[in-house]
């Protein structure tokens, strides 16, 4: 006799799909999945007190693509997420946030077409990598140490004596070889083998992607487990720049490949936290940093260490901290992905403003929210003379209007008065 458990099991879907920050939907998942997803940090999910075999899911603020295979080769259930946020405007403040100068306009990178974000990112990951490219394969120098047969190079004469005393060959040497396998092209590679793994890339992008990649078989790849190698943007890989910053995020976003025992979870995942702090606080900075104008003698610190009590025991790290001339802090501000609820913001964030203000000696604190149900607000607090901001910024409006927002905010962060 089959139990209700086992049924759910067996017409449970092959495909989930949920809305960032959307109310909990219910379905029925083979347990070994539900419980996987309730111990990541996917989404919230919750066995359904009522249903055996069914789970109450909730989206949180990650938003992307997880394949979840369970235990025994059970059939595969794939988990989207999709964000609130339109595709072109997610990419906006993505570009935005990887390259502020310049950022990635809606034609170059052509995601409007693409409604899910994990086929728009592939597709954008792809176009970058074929710009990168259509001039051949960067070279450069890559230091190499190897036992060879004829000296190239310089001759390591400790590791020589440790490792062959008294033999002539080989040789242990070392040398700089210029060469196409660098680490711009290493990054490349492992960025397009990762989305070649991914569910959901279609047919089209697969196959482009299958392109690039044949582009790049001569390079060494990555292993799993293997740290991803460093680089640094200079004049002569100038044209990997964009296919490099959106590689990293495609190898960053990267979800964990392999659960306890036997499970699989194997994705892309966007945390629309980081994304929208990274881009509220880079804005912010480049304001201040001048583009075209004078920035008053302001310098701007991202995540910059600060301590609330005396003894320096509790440590603190502000979103954004403005430091004037003379080197004090003269604005702080916190960047806060959630949208306002009729009965409004969390109280919790006023009071860690509260405390900021406090510890740097500040009269005034911001924090700015991605859509509120008005552009500002104010709080005069008792008995300590601050006023927290509350600035709402609404994303789903074209990037000069955007902005123009943050030139507000900033505006607001140059006036604020010190204790």
């Amino acid at each position: 006799m089959t139990s209700a458990a086992d049924a759910s099991a067996v017409d449970a879907p092959r495909s989930v799909e949920l809305v960032e920050h959307a109310p909990a939907t219910r379905l029925a998942l083979p347990d070994a999945v539900g419980r996987a997803l309730a111990a990541s940090d996917i989404v919230d999910a919750t066995p359904d007190p009522y249903t055996p075999g069914h789970w109450l899911l909730r989206a949180g603020s990650k938003v992307g693509a997880v394949a979840v295979t369970a235990p025994g080769g059970g059939e595969t259930v794939t988990v989207r997420i999709t964000p609130k946020v339109p595709i072109v405007r997610l990419f906006f403040l993505l570009g935005y946030s990887l390259d502020p100068r310049r950022g990635w306009l809606d034609g170059e990178v052509e995601v409007a077409e693409h409604r899910d974000l994990l086929p728009a990112l592939a597709h954008a990951v792809e176009r970058q990598v074929d710009r990168a490219l259509r001039q051949g394969l960067l070279q450069g120098y890559r230091a190499t140490e190897e036992s060879a047969l004829v000296v190239r190079g310089r001759i390591r004469e400790a590791e020589q004596i440790r490792r062959r005393f008294g033999a002539i060959l080989p040789v242990e040497v070392a040398y700089d070889e210029f060469t196409t396998d660098i680490a711009e092209n290493r990054i490349l590679r492992a960025a397009v083998e990762r989305l070649l793994r991914l569910p959901g890339i279609p047919r089209d992008v697969r196959r482009r992607l299958l392109h690039q990649h044949a582009r790049l078989t001569d390079v060494t790849a990555i292993v799993r487990g293997q740290p991803i190698p460093d680089w640094r943007p200079t004049r002569l890989n100038s044209r990997y720049h964009q296919a490099l910053r959106l590689s990293r995020v495609v190898l960053d976003g990267a979800s964990a490949e392999h659960g306890p025992g036997d499970l699989r979870i194997d994705g892309f995942l966007f945390d629309m936290n980081k994304l929208f702090e990274d881009f509220v606080t880079t804005a912010l900075r480049e304001t201040f940093q001048g583009r075209g104008r004078g920035s008053g003698g302001h310098t701007a610190r991202l995540q910059d260490s600060h301590y609330l009590d005396e003894a320096a025991a509790i440590r603190m790290k502000p979103d954004f901290v403005l430091y004037g001339p003379d080197g004090t802090p003269c604005a702080v501000a916190d960047a806060k992905y959630k949208a306002e609820r009729p009965g409004g913001y969390p109280d919790a964030d006023l009071y860690q403003m509260l405390a900021y203000c406090t510890a740097l000696g500040l009269r005034e604190g911001h924090l700015v929210y991605a859509k509120g149900n008005a552009p500002h607000a104010a709080h005069q607090v008792r008995h300590a003379g601050i006023v927290i901001h509350q600035h709402a910024l609404d994303l789903d409006q074209e990037p000069p209007g955007l902005l123009t927002d943050i030139e507000e905010v900033a505006q607001r962060l140059a006036s604020t008065p010190r204790v």
